[in-house]
């Protein structure tokens, strides 16, 4: 599907653009323009146009006001050593995007058109791209119902969405974040929606989010429905630990049970642990495991994975069940061998040979 093009007139000068992408935050500045395409159950998806970024107008009754019928992807794109832009495993994203639509009945759309949206944006506000290790033009792909009326039913109309926002790292490579272990709280179920990315998740995320910060902690850590004991993910990321040390180290991350959203930044992480020699583990990891492998010194380095937060150490959690440290609260020598091999692989320094790396420019 061609994409329209529609330039704004009122882009950012580029001095002014220049000020922002060197201290780009998260979320705090958008590109010039955004992507959108509409879709009705009569005709199916319409043109897609690049247009300028601006506000939208939707009707008070549309459906996503009252159902949540919405999801949403992430994925960046990196500034290369020739100047150049590349993309981060998109392919993984636009997969995503058709199953989250699939489990929130709205219409998956083509992996084709989600790939050339971002390919379009990108090239279009390619001066909005960072050139700091560690920083990346973030991309935010949604849906969205956009049918009038209050029918509890799955929508007859949607609006897909592209917005880009150029983006520092989330947290502080250098310090590790303190994590609340959520007992009165769960994240998802088996058969809901944990394995979806949509914006329900999040939203009923934010009480326990809440109740961390209360304790004093950055995040918060999600365990099971059912048994509430097998940990889960922290908050908008996946969790790795490390067992043992130096060559001999072990990396293993919670399995995937229909519950956890399948990162892609997650499964990354189990080739590129492959990669520099470690053994890897998808398993089942309870908060006792947890707790008493740090105590023992079994378990010597835990860290969050994410696209927006690439990779962040935990230092320390705490929990009903008591508190406990891992390290000395700064990042372990093979989370930062990890993290540092990772985001080599996104700007370029670093070999490709999984062929992750999708050129823009």
């Amino acid at each position: 599907m061609a994409i329209k093009m529609t330039k704004s007139r009122r882009a950012v000068p580029d001095a002014d653009r220049a000020k922002m992408v060197a201290k780009p935050g998260f979320g705090k500045y958008y590109t010039d323009h955004m992507v959108v395409a509409e879709w009705t159950e009569e005709k199916g998806w319409g043109e897609a146009e690049l247009k300028p970024y601006a506000p939208i107008s939707l009707d008070p009754a549309a459906m996503v006001f009252h159902y949540g019928q919405e999801i949403f992807e992430g994925l960046k794109a990196y500034r290369q050593p020739d100047g150049g832009i590349s993309l981060f495993r998109p392919e993984a994203n636009a997969k995503r995007f058709v199953n989250s639509a699939i489990r929130l009945a709205l219409p998956p759309l083509p992996e084709e058109v989600f790939l050339e949206s971002i390919q379009a944006l990108v090239t279009q506000d390619a001066g909005w791209v960072p050139g700091k290790v560690g920083e990346s033009l973030y991309l935010r792909p949604f849906m969205f119902a956009t049918e009038v009326g209050l029918g509890v039913r799955p929508t007859n109309r949607a609006m897909y969405m592209l917005i880009a926002t150029p983006a520092a790292a989330y947290f502080k490579a250098e310090d590790a974040v303190t994590v609340w272990i959520s007992t009165e709280y769960v994240r998802a179920a088996i058969g809901g929606t944990g394995e979806a990315k949509c914006g329900g998740n999040y939203a009923a995320s934010l009480v326990a989010q809440k109740e961390a910060a209360l304790k004093g902690c950055d995040q918060v850590v999600w365990i099971d429905a059912k048994e509430r004991k097998w940990v889960e993910e922290m908050g908008g990321m996946n969790l790795y630990f490390v067992k043992g040390k130096g060559a001999d180290a072990t990396v293993f991350t919670p399995k995937l049970t229909g519950t956890l959203l399948p990162g892609v930044t997650r499964d990354s992480i189990l080739s590129v642990a492959a990669d520099l020699g470690y053994k890897v583990e998808e398993t089942m990891v309870s908060v006792d495991d947890w707790r008493d492998g740090v105590a023992s010194g079994l378990i010597t380095e835990i860290f969050a994975c994410g696209t927006a937060a690439v990779v962040t150490p935990v230092g320390f959690a705490k929990s009903a069940m008591g508190e406990w440290a891992t390290g000395d609260g700064k990042p372990g020598p093979i989370t930062t061998q990890i993290r540092n091999t990772l985001l080599g692989i996104q700007h370029g320094t670093i070999p490709d040979t999984h062929n992750w790396l999708k050129k823009v420019l």
